[in-house]
This record gives C-alpha cells, structure tokens and sequence, in this order.
C-alpha cells in the first residue's frame, strides 16, 4: 500500500497504529458480548432483569476495555472514538448493573439507546481506519447491524419479553462475533509490521 502524504496520511497511519496496539480491547469487549448472548439463547425463560445484569455487565466490561485502550493510545488518531464508545459502554452498564428494578421497559429502550449510538460510533471508527486496512467493513457491519437493532426495538419496545431477550442476545452475539474478528485482523497486521 502506498502512503498517502499530508495530513490525511498521517491520521491514517495514527488511525492504523491505534487499531493495531488496542486490538485486545476488541477481543475483549466483543468476548464480553459473545458469552452474554450466548448465555440469554441458552436461558430465554430467566427474567428479563438477571438478564439486564448480565448485559449490564458485558457493556461495563467492553466500556472499560475501550477506555484503558483508548488512554493507552491518546497518541494516535482516532483515540477519542474509542474512549467515546468506552465512556458510553461503562456509563451504561454501570448505571443498569446498579440499578437493578429498572423497569423493563426503561432497560429496554437504554439497549437501543446505546445501540443506536455505539453503532454511530463503530461506523465514525470504521471510516477513520478505511486507509489503514481492507477489514474496515467489519467495523460498518457491526455499526448498520447495531443501529438497525436500536431502532427495531425502539419501534416496539412493549414485545415480549423473551422476543426482546433473543434481540438483545442476536445483537450481543453478532456485534461480539464482528468486534473479535476485526481485533483479529487488525492483530495479524501488528504482528506482520512488527
């Protein structure tokens, strides 16, 4: 790949080298997100509030990873997207993992709350990194996949509640299947510049 020079250059190598160093906080988060829905596919009849906490505590676990990432990384283009998806993954987890009677219908419209916008911030991640790796479409599918999931359920937040349970646990499956993948590849780059 030929470097680009100017400015545009330099962000993309910054961009490139962030993905690159902070490839485990994608394995991570997205491992956090796999084992919760897998854990809501194997269980549907649990309630939906032991469920909340286990989500809960994946979005903490994959906001915290993305932070330490991000703040090991301030060097680098694109840092402040990772402490942005890290800061809203931790404040969301956190505020539902110690706020356990929520009600269902509040739990429910913060996941697609935070699916909406973390998918916002996958694609804002993907489009920084377009330069630096050809995997940059992990990152856009998993973006289109959580937004599309937030507005579903937005649309029908009074579903059922184990309907809701195999959404919330497809979209953490997915979403932490394509996040695992793109730390992978991007891995596999560090690995072979090194």
């Amino acid at each position: 790949m030929t470097e680009s020079t100017g400015v545009l250059g330099h962000m993309s190598a910054d961009a490139q080298a962030l993905v690159k160093r902070a490839w485990w906080a994608f394995v991570v988060g997205g491992l956090a997100m796999a084992v919760f829905g897998l854990m809501a596919f194997a269980n549907p009849g649990i309630a939906l509030f032991v469920l909340a906490t286990f989500f809960a505590a994946s979005l903490l676990v994959d906001g915290l990873s993305n932070i330490i990432g991000s703040l090991q990384n301030r060097e680098k283009d694109g840092w402040w997207i990772l402490l942005l998806m890290g800061l809203l993954g931790a404040a969301v987890g956190g505020y539902a993992l110690f706020n356990p009677p929520l009600s269902i219908m509040a739990f429910i419209l913060i996941v697609a709350f935070e699916a909406v916008v973390l998918g916002v911030f996958l694609i804002m991640l993907g489009f920084k990194v377009r330069k630096a790796t050809s995997r940059e479409w992990l990152l856009y599918l998993a973006g289109v996949l959580s937004i599309l999931f937030g507005l579903v359920v937005i649309a029908n937040p009074v579903g059922g509640s184990r309907t809701v349970v195999y959404m919330i646990a497809s979209w953490s499956l997915v979403i932490g299947i394509l996040k695992v993948a793109f730390g992978f590849k991007v891995r596999k780059l560090a690995a072979a510049s090194a």
